[in-house]
């Protein structure tokens, strides 16, 4: 009995001290890294187990090293003396979990209407368009909602006329105002070259099409 005591006791004391190690080679990387990055637990899969990698995270959380933004995701923060932790747009969040995962997603409903300058109003809940997983991931207070889409939302080439197309359905058809044609019209000036908007505007529904083409020929 009491050898098997001693030999649990070992074991333990030998993945206590592999994990203070893990926990120091993954605390050295994130902090020459950049303040302010996302981190996931599979970014350091090449330094142990997921049991072992957890529980080093755990610890640098407990640590304030790290702030745990949700199951499996971390952030090393900046933090200002004054104004405390500045934490991440959802967008960004959301980008950084369409890289680890390998998917596409588009911004939907308001929130592609706050983006382009369409509306000042912040949700608490965001949403967009994937082509991978459908999930919902809360973050403090606030919710990323990825809905699985149709292939077809992913069909164009550039970035703004998926996320022009997602405001004006937003909006609704006989709801566009003059000004905020105008606010589209001053992105466009800015974005993408004007072939890949053409091109881009052709897989839009007829009606957007028909209120974003003129704008880009003025181009």
């Amino acid at each position: 009995m009491s050898e098997f005591i001693t030999f649990f006791r070992t074991q333990l004391f030998e993945k206590i001290k592999m994990g203070d190690s893990i926990s120091g080679k993954i605390r050295q990387r994130i902090t020459k890294g950049k303040a302010g990055k996302i981190y996931f637990a599979k970014d350091f899969n090449d330094l142990g187990n997921s049991e072992i990698i957890n529980r080093a995270l755990s610890r640098l959380e407990n640590n304030k090293i790290l702030i745990r933004l949700s199951q499996g995701i971390y952030l090393y923060p900046i933090v200002d003396k004054e104004l405390g932790v500045f934490y991440p747009a959802p967008d960004t969040i959301a980008k950084a979990i369409a890289k680890r995962d390998n998917v596409r997603i588009l911004p939907t409903g308001s929130h592609a209407m706050n983006l382009l300058g369409l509306s000042t109003q912040v949700s608490m809940n965001v949403v967009y368009h994937t082509d991978g997983t459908p999930r919902k991931i809360k973050i403090g207070k606030r919710k990323i909602t990825f809905k699985k889409a149709s292939p077809r939302n992913f069909e164009y080439k550039g970035t703004i006329i998926p996320l022009i197309v997602s405001a004006l359905k937003e909006i609704g058809k006989d709801n566009v105002s003059a000004e905020q044609l105008k606010q589209l019209e001053q992105i466009l000036s800015q974005s993408e070259e004007k072939k890949i908007l053409l091109n881009d505007a052709n897989h839009a529904p007829a009606w957007i099409k028909k209120n974003i083409l003129p704008l880009i020929n003025k181009l």
